[in-house]
């Protein structure tokens, strides 16, 4: 397998931390009223969008940790602590209603996503990965479509967050991927 297959998640996950930095700093000025104010997305607010992403990650993060495990590999980065997800929680359970708590987590999450992917072995992306998803349905495929899934799940609802801030007045920047080149 070719270094670039990997080199490509290692250069999300560095894009993964760089915009969820952005994306919260961001958000700080904003106060809890207008991060947690209704504005009809699908999640609703700034907060809880944010917080669907945490909740997302934290599954995903589980699965390639079981998937690792299945084939006999450790991953590093995804310990108990970053994997500690209530068992019935749903992918809209607000976690962290306090903002601090919230960014925290993101912090945390987003340094083992990098730890994470820095230590993968070649092959584990072609390794089969099988779970079963939120409706129970089970699933079995190649670790890297998973994987590929993870980081535009990510973008697809940080650029719904990146809209509700700009309805606040609030300001990302630039988002673009390229730009961390």
């Amino acid at each position: 397998m070719p270094d670039g297959f990997l080199d490509n998640y290692r250069f999300l996950a560095r894009y993964n931390r760089w915009i969820n930095q952005r994306l919260y700093a961001a958000c700080e000025p904003l106060g809890d009223t207008a991060r947690q104010q209704e504005r009809g997305a699908f999640f609703g607010s700034i907060h809880r969008t944010l917080n669907h992403l945490v909740v997302a990650d934290q599954v995903w993060l589980r699965r390639f940790a079981q998937c690792g495990l299945d084939h006999g590999i450790e991953l590093a980065g995804l310990t108990p602590a970053v994997l500690d997800l209530p068992e019935d929680c749903r992918l809209d359970t607000v976690l962290f209603g306090d903002w601090p708590a919230l960014r925290l987590k993101r912090e945390q999450l987003d340094a083992a996503i990098e730890d994470w992917v820095a230590a993968l072995p070649g092959g584990y992306p072609h390794l089969t990965m099988r779970y079963g998803n939120s409706q129970g349905v089970q699933r079995a495929h190649p670790a890297w479509q998973a994987m590929t899934h993870f980081f535009n799940h990510q973008t697809h609802h940080r650029g719904q967050a990146t809209s509700l801030i700009t309805q606040a007045g609030g300001d990302v920047g630039v988002t673009d991927l390229i730009a961390l080149v």
